[in-house]
């Protein structure tokens, strides 16, 4: 049977439909902004004769911390090696636990367990999918001399700050905030980077900042700062009688010129990102068991990911069926964060793969779509316009 140009445009491209993007939609992409000005800030780099350890980490440095309205950053080689650091200095060893959600990205954890702790993991939020502050003073009440509570800001939206600082004082363990996605996030009128014992940001090439390669750890604590520019570099204070067992932890000039680069138009960036998750929401309002990500209201999230949430019952299709659906689209997709770590084969040593249903649930139920600092208006819809042709051929994708 043939259909008209009208019915093959208003199918889906799984069932024949015309693709929303024939030519493909990334899920990230990457363009820097200000080329002229980066390229003569490269040029100054490389005429200087000096790569690392020089004035443009430093510079680097001085810009976050004014963006962040804090009074310490130190530049690392990525956010992982700055957790890792963070946790040591925090006194994680000796396999102690480390409190943490089991819906984040597996760094969190892999930094507890390379610093010497052990992760112990905590339910997430229903609502905003960050973790639960009250399953995380169960698990810390419940465990053997707990060394430190972790916290992801998933997707840029900022955690329960508060109840979770009552709940790392109550138990008496440093809080440290896995805050990779959350540059230009804030909490009510404070910026993400000012909670806990530190904040550890990354700049890889999928986050809202990006310096390549990179993390960025702030925090309030001055000792906390000055121990960090030791650990960087081998636990090295400069007459290589190391301190203690540091690590090759330093960014490169090069990557923090690119950083720098990066800094300017923040806000602006974080606004934009914010208008389009809300384009993406008023086109999608009213399809059954779809819901978005969100942080609560007053509170801002960089939005470095836009993350749908799905009740395959209502919608009719799973996370994995609706990918399917929109890369013939052309779409690009992940599921942002499944398996949740603690299924994930590297901890199924720790037995606890059954002690999450709400994270299990949640890590079952998500599926994250395009974003880009640089798309517009346009765009985000044609992937919201995608998912509403889809949604009421459910079943015919299904037997398909």
């Amino acid at each position: 049977m043939t259909t008209d140009t009208t019915d093959t445009l208003a199918l889906p491209a799984a069932l024949g439909g015309t693709p929303a993007f024939p030519d493909g939609l990334p899920l990230t992409r990457v363009q820097v902004p200000d080329r002229a000005a980066l390229l003569e800030r490269l040029g100054t780099v490389l005429d200087s004769g000096q790569l690392t350890n020089g004035r443009t980490v430093a510079e680097l440095e001085e810009a976050s911390a004014e963006l962040l309205e804090v009074p310490h950053v130190v530049a690392v080689s990525s956010c992982t090696t700055g957790l890792m650091l963070v946790l040591q200095a925090a006194g994680v060893d000796d396999r102690r636990p480390v409190v943490m959600p089991g819906f984040t990205f597996s760094a969190t954890a892999h930094a507890a367990h390379w610093a010497g702790g052990t992760p112990l993991f905590a339910e997430a939020r229903e609502q905003d999918i960050t973790l639960d502050p009250e399953d995380a003073a169960a698990k810390l009440a419940a465990a053997e001399r707990p060394a430190a509570l972790m916290a992801t800001h998933v997707y840029g939206t900022p955690c329960q700050v508060e109840r979770l600082q009552e709940v790392a004082d109550a138990a008496g363990v440093p809080l440290v905030y896995d805050s990779a996605h959350g540059f230009g996030s804030r909490r009510k009128d404070v910026p993400v980077g000012n909670f806990g014992y530190a904040e550890v940001f990354s700049m890889s090439p999928t986050k809202v900042v990006v310096a390549g390669e990179g993390g960025l750890v702030a925090t309030r604590d001055a000792d906390l700062a000055r121990r960090l520019r030791i650990a960087r570099d081998y636990g090295n204070p400069g007459d290589y009688d190391t301190l203690f067992p540091g690590l090759n932890a330093r960014m490169s000039e090069l990557h923090a010129a690119l950083g720098l680069n990066w800094l300017a138009g923040l806000p602006e960036r974080v606004a934009h990102r914010t208008a389009l998750v809300k384009e993406f929401a008023a086109v999608t309002a009213g399809l059954p068991g779809l819901r978005l990500a969100l942080p609560e209201e007053g509170d801002t999230s960089t939005f470095k990911d836009l993350t749908l949430v799905l009740d395959a019952a209502a919608f009719g299709l799973t996370p994995r069926q609706l990918a399917d659906a929109l890369r013939a689209e052309g779409i690009d997709s992940r599921r942002y964060f499944h398996p949740p770590v603690q299924r994930q084969r590297a901890y199924a040593h720790l037995g606890r793969a059954e002690s999450l249903p709400l994270t299990d649930r949640l890590a079952e139920s998500v599926l994250t779509v395009p974003l880009w600092s640089q798309m517009d208006a346009a765009t985000v819809r044609r992937i919201a316009d995608a998912v509403v042709r889809i949604q009421p051929y459910a079943e015919r994708l299904r037997a398909a």
